[in-house]
């Protein structure tokens, strides 16, 4: 698949959900640092450099690279007529032949929380993962006490399939993780 030069953009009622490109970086890197502390019982440690604008320029290319040979989706979530990116989506190891599966992966400003932004924003990536790249499932994890995701996931339509033990490096130390799915009912045989 190749996206355009004008890359790929979901409107919903609230927000521009479109492909992360070079361009965004500095938008990026802010969001990084007004969300260090809110992200990080969350997520993988930071590395030093993801605020080199550099560095991250390169690895945003690389992001394009993925999206136009099919394999990976990052999505950056900007409030209309806004720079500011309020949410990231991405659509992680897309596997195409018998499996047609991803890994969700999604995260919300700290000042956007609770009011749905994080719903519109991955409702409207899981609908392209579904139409446009006609996925049959997207899998997303979550740890067991991160409950705002577990409810964002459930009313997502995602269904609970187990329990990982000490699956991911988290916060300084291997965390658990509560791993769920969601099935295109649409999906076609590949």
């Amino acid at each position: 698949m190749t996206i355009g030069p004008a890359g790929l953009r979901i409107e919903t009622a609230r927000l521009a959900v479109r492909l992360a490109e070079a361009d965004d970086v500095d938008e990026l890197i802010d969001y990084d640092r007004r969300n260090a502390e809110h992200l990080a019982p969350w997520e993988p440690r930071r590395r030093a450099d993801r605020l080199d604008r550099d560095v991250r320029r390169e690895r945003l290319l690389r992001a394009r690279a993925e999206a136009d040979a099919d394999t990976g989706y990052h999505f950056v979530a900007l409030a209309h007529g806004d720079r500011r990116v309020v949410a990231s989506i991405s659509l992680n190891h897309v596997l195409r032949f018998a499996l047609q599966a991803c890994q969700l992966g999604y995260s919300v400003d700290r000042e956007h929380e609770g009011v749905g932004i994080a719903f519109e924003a991955v409702s409207a990536v899981v609908g392209f993962a579904f139409g446009t790249l006609r996925l049959h499932r997207v899998m997303a994890s979550y740890q067991p006490a991160n409950e705002r995701s577990g409810r964002l996931l459930r009313r997502l339509g995602f269904v609970p399939e187990g329990y990982a033990r000490d699956y991911l490096f988290i916060d300084g130390a291997w965390r658990d993780h509560i791993m769920t799915a969601r099935i295109n009912p649409d999906a076609v045989e590949p």
